[in-house]
């Protein structure tokens, strides 16, 4: 099962790897993907770079997926590559994305979507993905907010709400630390995300420390959000789950299912 770990460089990165690098202003993009590059032809792994700011840079021009550009998303875009590149004889698929977020709340839904899906394909094909993130001071709650979907984090992580969310193989997705009032909107959304893509979301609570109220109301919501959904919490324990009893949201219209 895939561990969450901080990296303190590049050469730390292993396939499998979904890595959230967040940027300074000191941080130079074309160095930074040369080095990326470098690394992956020492690897033997093929190297697909994700953004458009490099695209009229002529040594990246054949590496560069534009996702303006793209005909179809940027998941079919990077499962092609991951196909051509086992096709290929390359050892895995490298992907370096550049991602600007800005703050606009439609931006950071379509950014977790997005994070979301490049976490389960990194799981369940092995390849490597870092996303790097620049940009101002105002874009911190999205950074932060990005981190939670990230099990691995080049540098300095930010500080972000206190649990992660992230794919575990093919068993599901596992749910580290607390889920409290300051990230129950955010979990909320993570899980209504998963649900859109899913009948049945499977979350593995082992390391799962507590729900508080506001946590479970999200849990509970998002559950709701769509009909004929169901979520499944495995690994419980037993204070979770009375909390969850006692609260009233053990009921038939809240397809929810917790197990020890």
């Amino acid at each position: 099962m895939r561990a969450p770990r901080t990296l303190t460089t590049l050469d730390e990165v292993d396939i499998g790897d979904h890595v959230c690098q967040v940027m300074d202003s000191t941080d130079d993009v074309i160095d930074r993907s040369r080095a990326f590059l470098a690394d992956g032809a020492l690897h033997g792994d093929k190297v697909v770079i994700v953004g458009s700011a490099l695209r009229t840079v002529s040594e990246f021009a054949q590496l560069v997926l534009d996702p303006a550009r793209l005909d179809g998303s940027l998941l079919a875009a990077v499962r092609r590559e991951a196909a051509s590149a086992g096709r290929e004889g390359f050892r895995s698929l490298r992907v370096l994305r550049h991602v600007r977020p800005g703050c606009r709340e439609e931006r950071t839904g379509e950014l977790l979507r997005s994070e979301l899906e490049l976490e389960e394909f990194a799981a369940d094909t092995g390849a490597l993905v870092v996303c790097a993130y620049s940009g101002a001071a105002g874009d911190q709650t999205t950074l932060q907010q990005i981190g939670c979907v990230h099990p691995h984090h080049l540098g300095s992580r930010p500080a972000s709400p206190a649990f992660q969310v992230y794919r575990a193989g093919q068993n599901g997705w596992k749910v580290d630390g607390t889920v409290d009032s300051d990230g129950a909107a955010l979990f909320r959304t993570i899980l209504c995300t998963l649900l859109g893509q899913t009948v049945t979301v499977r979350l593995l609570c082992h390391a799962l420390e507590f729900f508080d109220a506001a946590g479970m109301s999200a849990l509970a919501d998002a559950a709701r959000h769509l009909p004929d959904r169901k979520v499944i919490l495995e690994g419980t324990n037993e204070t979770v789950r009375l909390a969850w009893e006692l609260s009233g949201f053990a009921v038939p219209d809240i397809p929810v299912v917790m197990a020890p």
